[in-house]
């Protein structure tokens, strides 16, 4: 119920000293009420939540932030758009899916894109995203902040948690503003919420303070100071605003006890206000030519047409090889001097992970020595996968290049909201073509006796996703020129999975006997082991099976006179097929190996993009080999009978050689 004490008596007074305020909020509902109206005509595609009753809390903390500032918002973020930005025929448009929207009709009501201004509608994962915008400020000491707002259902979020803590330990320059309405949609706080707000915070050492849209002087000063300490101090400082959700959680869903909402709705500052200037001519003007516009802009985009879709480009044709020369490194060590001529060639480049400071280096030494070399620009962090993948996502953001190590790949499942629903996203749900200049390095594989949670090769979880792209560095990648073109040519989110057993690998060793070594002309090649003669499989391998398919070629070739064509796929995602079609095109035959586990793999849709292309009369013969669908265990003779193996290789060659 509505708060025992309230300064409602005292808002007559209020009126006069915040009259810009309140008509601004009466903005902010006028535009929501239109929408809702927009909505039960048909006019708007899928959601709309509004802010209806909470319009002071976007309107007090926009008063107090510079135009260097960046607001962040969930899915209730009309408000808080329109307060930053007053751009009320961007919103509609948006919401209403027009081509003239401020995210080109793409984002919709609660993907919205400004500048200065961001939102995404998943619970908490907006947050960690906010510090990082927040770490690219404090790295460019230009004095800006982050806001970003939160509601209470927020706080059972592990990754704000995570945010918490790291915008806490870095002194970063990020607000949280709680909007405290009592609800997590439904459900209201007291049956999710244990402990207080207030001692989250002081658990994190990050400043509390607290305020209610009932008290509006109150709230103005509190917010006052709360951004004056975050810019002040550049640190994070947390802002709770109590107040009331008018309307229904989304549209029209609604559970809560009317007289419940009555009793609100009879307090609520701006119908006060309304009511109290029902007959005042000069503010009554004022609010009725606020709803001439809102209805002109509503009514002029009824007619505009919606917005149309830019497929993706179709993947390019045929490509050609050429000779290769490999570098006469380890990986692990070619990838740590790739990363150090990104930290060079980029000034603002970050490079994060776990324990990847000196002497440490990382779990695989491979970030050995370059918090030395680049101090202050190589951040080790704590174990907070989801925290590290969504401050990655927000320095990217705002234009800051970063690579990201994820200790061991097995935690990679940690990140996979900040991957599919932010990273991913961040362009088309934008409605524009921004640089997301984000790398996730992961080690995966098995080999080393790890056992069920760190020896995992998770590849096929990771493809697919649209707006990613997916690496997997083989026994023969030359890491150093890949590195080099990912970080100076990419501007899509990346994973990079490098196998355990390869760091100390390097791939200037001879080639298999009558095999010569060549690579696609493609910006990430595929490299093609080519048979003198011509082959009769082709034999197409991810990874550490790599090894595999050497030892298995060299094999066949001496102990049958099997000619064997292998390819190692380096870009897994988007996958080119091409090289292998060619390939498989002379052999009719076609083997793909893989250390993830099968079903639903990599080498199902190697030959389903393979199959769907296949236009010779013969029928294509087909094998896959994967690990066992199972968890890995630590005791190496049972790890080997879980992992694909040469044998198994070399006898699933066979069987299709005789097809």
């Amino acid at each position: 119920m509505p708060p025992a004490t309230t300064s409602v008596d005292a808002l007559p007074i209020l009126f006069e000293r915040f009259e810009a305020e309140f008509l601004q909020a009466f903005m902010l509902r006028t535009v929501e009420t239109k929408l809702l109206e927009l909505f039960r005509q048909g006019r708007v595609f899928g959601t709309v939540h509004t802010c209806i009753g909470q319009e002071f809390s976007a309107v007090m903390v926009a008063k107090y932030l510079e135009a260097r500032d960046v607001v962040l918002s969930n899915h209730r973020c009309h408000g808080h758009y329109l307060a930053r930005t007053g751009d009320i025929r961007g919103l509609i448009a948006e919401v209403m899916g027009k081509a003239s929207g401020v995210s080109r009709g793409m984002g919709g009501s609660q993907h919205l894109s400004a500048d200065g201004f961001f939102s995404n509608g998943i619970q908490g994962g907006i947050v960690p995203v906010a510090a990082g915008v927040a770490l690219h400020h404090r790295l460019a000491t230009n004095g800006a902040m982050s806001v970003v707002y939160l509601g209470d259902g927020t706080f059972g979020e592990g990754a704000v948690y995570e945010t918490f803590n790291l915008a806490s330990k870095w002194e970063l320059p990020v607000l949280f503003v709680v909007e405290d309405n009592g609800y997590a949609q439904s459900t209201a706080s007291h049956q999710t919420l244990a402990g207080s707000y207030s001692a989250r915070a002081e658990a994190f050492g990050i400043p509390y303070l607290e305020a209610s849209i009932w008290d509006l002087a109150h709230l103005d000063d509190t917010v006052r100071e709360a951004v004056a300490r975050v810019r002040r101090e550049s640190r994070a400082v947390m802002l709770r605003i109590r107040l009331y959700r008018l309307e229904a959680h989304s549209k029209g869903d609604d559970d809560r006890e009317p007289s419940e909402i009555s009793a609100y709705r009879d307090i609520d500052p701006l119908t006060l206000f309304v009511r109290a200037h029902a007959r005042d001519e000069r503010v009554r003007s004022r609010m009725d030519a606020i709803e001439a516009e809102t209805l002109a802009i509503a009514t002029a985009l009824l007619d505009e047409p919606v917005s149309t879709l830019t497929l993706p480009a179709a993947a390019p044709g045929v490509v050609s090889t050429a000779p290769v020369s490999f570098e006469a490194l380890p990986q692990a060590q070619a990838i740590n001097q790739a990363l150090s001529r990104f930290l060079e060639r980029e000034p603002r480049g970050v490079v994060m992970g776990e324990d990847i400071h000196s002497p440490y280096g990382g779990a695989f030494k491979v970030c050995s020595g370059l918090s030395d070399r680049f101090p202050g620009r190589v951040l080790t962090t704590p174990i907070s996968e989801a925290a590290i993948a969504g401050l990655s996502n927000g320095l990217a953001l705002m234009g800051t290049p970063v690579v990201a190590e994820i200790m061991f790949g097995d935690f990679i499942t940690l990140t996979f909201d900040q991957i599919l629903n932010h990273a991913a996203k961040f362009k088309l749900m934008y409605g524009d073509d921004r640089s997301m200049r984000v790398v996730l390095r992961a080690p995966m594989g098995g080999r080393r006796g790890y056992g069920p949670t760190h020896s995992q090769s998770l590849e096929k979880h990771l493809a697919g996703i649209p707006g990613t792209e997916l690496f997997i560095l083989h026994g023969r990648t030359r890491v150093g020129a890949f590195y080099d073109t990912l970080l100076t040519r990419s501007t899509t989110p990346a994973i990079v999975i490098e196998n355990k057993l390869l760091y100390t690998r390097r791939g200037d060793r001879s080639a298999p006997l009558h095999h010569s070594l060549l690579e696609t002309t493609e910006s990430y090649p595929a490299t093609v082991l080519r048979p003198a003669g011509p082959p009769d499989i082709t034999l197409v391998a991810f990874g550490q099976t790599s090894d595999l398919a050497e030892e298995v070629a060299t094999r066949l070739f001496e102990e049958e006179e099997i000619a064997v064509e292998v390819i190692l796929v380096l870009q897994a995602s988007p996958l080119h097929p091409e090289p292998i079609l060619s390939s498989a095109r002379q052999t009719g035959r076609l083997v793909v190996v893989e250390e993830g586990s099968s079903g639903h793999d990599l080498g199902a849709e190697v030959i389903a993009m393979v199959s769907a292309r296949w236009t010779q009369r013969t029928p294509l013969a087909v094998r896959r080999l994967a690990a066992r669908p199972m968890a890995i265990p630590c005791s190496k003779p049972l790890e080997e009978q879980v992992l694909p193996s040469a044998d198994e290789l070399h006898a699933l060659c066979l069987d299709v050689f005789s097809c």
